[in-house]
């Protein structure tokens, strides 16, 4: 079974890119739980984040926006003594203001989701790379996406993490047309759902 280059043989790598990478996502606890993740992986390996990702889902009340633009100076400090994330100040901080910012977007649009999939009109980015070298860091449709995300005060949303989200989330399909996952992808493409991408995942009462 081909899959694309960058996927490592350990088994949460595997499960990403079987399950997750590229499938088309229009939640919005989904989409800030990636923001969240992306913003944590500047300067390091996205296998590193994904194995503290159970960590996170815990200290970040399962990404609730809600809940994280309600925590505080306290809650930094918390969050900088929990050994299951990346214990890095200017990003824990980032993320709580990026809930903030979230639930911003979602007042003026009425979705995070309907907001940011305005930047690839509504529906995946099809691509038909053949090699791995071939796949852009960032691509014009990332860089208005963080241009206009960094003016609505979110933080680490460079050209690059806003092209990493985009991959992630289904914007843009960018598996190899080699790679097995390529045509199912291809076939999920479609318009945000009209109802449910705003809804409020519930916290399990053991956080």
């Amino acid at each position: 079974m081909k899959r694309c280059g960058w996927v490592g043989e350990e088994p949460i790598y595997v499960a990403y890119h079987d399950e997750e990478w590229g499938v088309p996502l229009h939640d919005d606890c989904r989409l800030f739980e990636f923001l969240v993740l992306e913003s944590a992986q500047a300067g390091l390996s996205w296998i590193t984040v994904l194995r503290k990702r159970e960590s996170y889902r815990k200290a970040f009340a399962d990404f609730d926006p809600q809940a994280v633009a309600r925590f505080n100076a306290r809650s930094v400090e918390r969050l900088l003594r929990d050994p299951g994330i990346v214990r890095n100040r200017q990003k824990v901080e980032a993320a709580v203001g990026n809930a903030r910012a979230f639930l911003a977007v979602q007042e003026e649009f009425g979705s995070f989701d309907r907001y940011v999939w305005r930047f690839v009109g509504g529906k995946p980015i099809q691509n038909r790379w053949r090699e791995l070298a071939q796949v852009p860091a960032a691509t014009s449709e990332s860089q208005a996406l963080s241009k206009d995300l960094i003016a609505r005060g979110f933080k680490f949303v460079g050209p690059t993490i806003c092209y990493a989200h985009m991959q992630a989330t289904g914007m843009v399909n960018d598996h190899l047309v080699g790679c097995f996952r390529h045509a199912p992808v291809r076939r999920l493409g479609g318009a945000p759902s009209s109802s449910g991408s705003r809804r409020k995942r519930r916290v399990s009462s053991s956080r």
